[in-house]
């Protein structure tokens, strides 16, 4: 007989009988005799802790074993999934190949953009957040100093007619509607000559200012931005906005979207004659009372619908006017004015009874008085005065307060663009779309990019701190469309039925319980990046030299982020 040792191993065997198992685990060495497997057992270890048997059979495995956390360390953990979730983003939508071709710029200006959406500070706070992050190694702007951020930033606004071309190539056609709206925003510094002083829409009014137009497809898509000076009027940006519409992105048909005071009669006489070029805008107030003394607009017509539209009229040749009723606008306003009325008598009662004290005296003197007070809260139109040197009276003009009261709610969208193209409740729906405007200047303004105040001072780099902001808000639009499962977003908005707009029962439901419909907190843009920001990548160090790059382990919220924008987690952030 010729034994032949084999190795040691750990067997573990179960038996059934009845309703129990019975389950045995044994040492047992294999050996060859005569040609044949035999296994010769040496101990049961049945008795043992199940981790015993567990490290037993790893080092008969030929593991080697050692104490937890004695012989390896977390070198670094730097914040990954957040970063990695707006770089992909930033991949699906081809942004980098957008930008330019492969070059350390073009690498630069796509870390901006990213930190702009992750974490907006100033460039040299954004350098230093790069380290923080996996963006530096990745995207191999470790080295990089503020110098360096700024020779990018003039790469970049170099390129900017040619990557808004593109965009407009991308979701702009002949035909299509194209909105446009100003905004501002103050300046820190004195130096740049962009800077003015005009109309604030920040209520900055003692600061220099820029202003900048935005120009979005009917989605809210941004596609192109230009930046004027800041005393720049609507109606001027208006018009530039339209040789950029025709000459750099070659569309030959668009109809201009824009509120009252960017597209004015003035502008309209001057674009009157431009082939191909139509415009949808509404009606300012005063003219709204025109048409409704003149009998052009009977409040009758809301009496069945909120939406009539205004045959020709001779003041508006060629135009098409869609008179609107909201009636939770007419409710806000018949409030607000409500209150603004007892806030402005409440300012008067103490002049009126410094007069009747004697303690004011003379028209003049009471006059001066009352014309730096009735006109706070403008509503001066709406009190009659009578002032003498020892009286002050007021009483409210009740004709002229109902008069404005009849057209609340009432506003007037005219349009160039025939039935054919746009029916009544489409051009309604067209006019609104600028909403989607107004909220990507509160994402580039406030709530995401934090783009003011403005701290550059050359043109140039005002110019391009703008653009990256811009393109920012590019990819936040596209984030937010994927995201919208997770957010507050309506996701399934109701199509609009007359000029009021509605909300969905699902959209109710997230506001009112803050939850999403499967029962998870829901969040807004800010708090679901901060909540990706805790998947961290890891570098672990071990004693005999070995080092390996690990991610933490992705909680299910941050595995459904990233199925949403349809990509795995990467271990790497892509720059192509």
């Amino acid at each position: 007989m010729t034994r032949k040792p084999g190795a040691m191993h750990v067997s573990t065997t179960r038996r059934h009988y009845k309703d129990t198992v019975y389950e045995t685990t044994l040492l047992r060495r294999s050996y060859r005799e005569d040609g044949k497997v035999k296994n010769e057992t040496l101990a049961n270890l049945s008795h043992l802790p199940a981790e015993t048997i567990d490290a037993i059979r790893a080092s008969l495995a030929g593991k080697t074993l050692v104490e937890a956390g004695a012989e390896w360390q977390i070198e670094r953990s730097l914040p990954h999934g957040h970063v990695a979730a707006v770089a992909a983003q930033a991949g699906t939508v081809g942004l980098a190949g957008l930008l330019g071709p492969a070059c350390r710029q073009r690498d630069l200006a796509l870390a901006l953009i990213i930190a702009r959406v992750c974490r907006p500070a100033s460039k040299l706070a954004t350098t230093r957040w790069w380290q923080a992050t996996t963006v530096a190694e990745d995207f191999g702007v470790a080295d990089a100093s503020t110098d360096d951020v700024y020779k990018a930033m003039d790469w970049l606004v170099g390129r900017q007619p040619a990557i808004e071309a593109r965009l407009a190539g991308r979701h702009l056609a002949d035909g299509d509607l194209v909105l446009y709206d100003l905004s501002s925003s103050w300046m820190e510094g004195t130096h740049c000559p962009l800077a003015a002083r005009g109309y604030s829409r920040d209520g900055k009014t003692g600061l220099a200012q820029i202003e900048y137009g935005l120009m979005t497809d009917t989605v809210g898509r941004p596609i192109s931005v230009e930046v004027f000076p800041g005393n720049t009027a609507d109606p001027t940006a208006f018009i530039s906005a339209v040789e950029v519409v025709r000459s750099r992105f070659k569309l030959s048909k668009v109809v201009m979207v824009g509120d009252r005071g960017m597209i004015t009669t003035a502008r309209i006489d001057a674009i009157r004659g431009l082939d191909g070029l139509d415009w949808l805008t509404c009606l300012r107030a005063p003219a709204v009372r025109a048409l409704a003394d003149s009998g052009a607009l009977q409040l009758s017509l809301f009496d069945e619908t909120d939406l009539a539209e205004i045959d020709g009229h001779p003041d508006y040749p060629g135009e098409r006017l869609v008179a609107c009723r909201n009636p939770a606008l007419a409710a806000q306003r018949t409030r607000k004015r409500d209150e603004l009325l007892a806030a402005t008598e409440t300012l008067l009662a103490p002049i009126a009874a410094s007069v009747a004290a004697g303690r004011l005296a003379g028209a003049d003197k009471i006059g001066i008085r009352v014309g730096k007070t009735v006109g706070r809260h403008k509503m001066a139109k709406h009190f009659t005065l009578t002032i003498t040197d020892t009286t002050f009276e007021y009483t409210r003009n009740n004709t002229a307060i109902a008069a404005e009261a009849a057209l609340d709610g009432i506003y007037i969208v005219r349009t160039s663009v025939d039935a054919d193209r746009l029916d009544t409740a489409k051009v309604v729906d067209a006019y609104k779309g600028l909403k989607v405007v107004e909220a990507d200047f509160r994402s580039l303004k406030t709530i995401d990019l934090d783009l003011r105040p403005i701290r550059h001072w050359t043109e140039q780099r005002v110019r391009a701190h703008i653009f990256i902001c811009m393109l920012a808000n590019y990819l936040i639009w596209h984030l937010r469309q994927a995201w919208k499962p997770l957010c507050f977003t309506d996701e399934h908005p109701p199509q609009r039925t007359d000029a009021a707009a509605q909300r969905s029962p699902n959209a109710k439901h997230k506001a009112s319980t803050h939850q999403t419909s499967n029962g998870q907190p829901a969040h807004n843009l800010a708090t679901l990046l901060d909540e990706l920001a805790t998947l961290t990548r890891n570098t672990i160090t071990f004693n005999g030299g070995a080092r390996i790059i690990k991610l933490a382990t992705p909680t299910p919220l941050q595995h459904h982020a990233f199925d949403l924008i349809n990509t795995t987690i990467p271990l790497k952030l892509a720059t192509k």
